[in-house]
């Protein structure tokens, strides 16, 4: 869908750039992360690539075409969710849905999509009387009203309870499984792990990494099993070499004697990567 190249951009009152030459592309029909700390360029390369921002350096084709030979009738293609809700305070929620909804030729089924949000109770109270979470659901239907072919999702559940974050992830998956592409930010790295087919690291600028979550952590991963077991009234613990593992004499005593409470690769997380690769570690509320 998008094939970024060599992108550079620099703000008019920064001494340096903000991207400093970053590559990738985002495949159709995938759901495609892009983590990184504060300040890291994601925010800025969101910009650019709905054509907020257009004074770049480099080259972006969306669908094998030059970006900047896009008008208007990109974003009837396009959807958009930003971490901030943005919504008419003073209107109903379905006053705020229709007003989107004349902006563009095609339209979804918006009852469908409320109820599936569990807002079609709340379609005519004011915005300005709705929670936050409520407000970041809202924002998701907005993103959806035009039947988007490309979803740009920023933080799509951050506040969102654990009941209403997983509806909105299953959104996300089906609108994926139905043919649509997905860029998405987050520092939830459960999310990220949940939803994404590949992802990359950008750090400073400059992207470190580009793969899947598994094979991220099968390279960042520590290659052992972990085995816990009852023994003298507690638990003990060890660990094997992965590597030949079902030869391992050991190993497979312990199995048959042992009585055994957990077993555990070496795996390690996405957040334990994201740590490593941009050398900053998730406060408590970003986990």
């Amino acid at each position: 869908m998008f094939k970024v190249q060599n992108l550079k951009f620099r703000y008019k009152k920064n001494d340096e750039d903000v991207l400093k030459g970053i590559s990738f592309e985002i495949k159709e029909g995938e759901i495609f992360g892009f983590l990184g700390p504060s300040g890291a360029g994601k925010s800025t390369t969101q910009k650019i690539i709905i054509k907020i921002l257009e004074d770049y350096q480099g080259n972006i084709s969306y669908k094998g075409k030059d970006l900047k030979e896009y008008k208007n009738d990109f974003y009837e293609e396009i959807g958009v969710s930003f971490e901030m809700p943005i919504h008419f305070s003073k209107m109903t929620a379905m006053e705020n849905i229709n007003f989107f909804l004349r902006l563009y030729k095609e339209n979804a089924d918006v009852e469908a999509l409320m109820k599936r949000v569990g807002l079609w109770e709340d379609r005519k109270k004011m915005v300005g009387e709705y929670s936050k979470g409520m407000k970041i659901r809202l924002n998701l239907v907005r993103a959806l009203v035009n039947k988007p072919k490309m979803l740009f999702l920023d933080e799509s559940t951050n506040g969102l309870d654990p009941t209403n974050a997983k509806i909105l992830k299953d959104l996300i998956k089906e609108f994926r499984e139905a043919g649509g592409t997905v860029f998405i930010t987050s520092h939830i790295m459960a999310d990220i792990d949940q939803l994404c087919d590949r992802v990359a690291f950008i750090v400073n600028g400059e992207i470190k990494e580009i793969d899947s979550p598994r094979n991220l952590k099968i390279r960042y991963g520590k290659k052992a099993v972990t085995v816990e077991y009852k023994e003298n009234g507690g638990t003990q613990k060890q660990e094997f070499p992965l590597q030949e593992i079902g030869k391992n004499s050991d190993f497979i005593k312990l199995l048959a004697n042992k009585d055994i409470e957990t077993i555990h690769s070496g795996e390690t997380t996405l957040e334990d990567i994201f740590i490593k690769v941009t050398g900053v570690k998730l406060t408590n509320e970003e986990q």
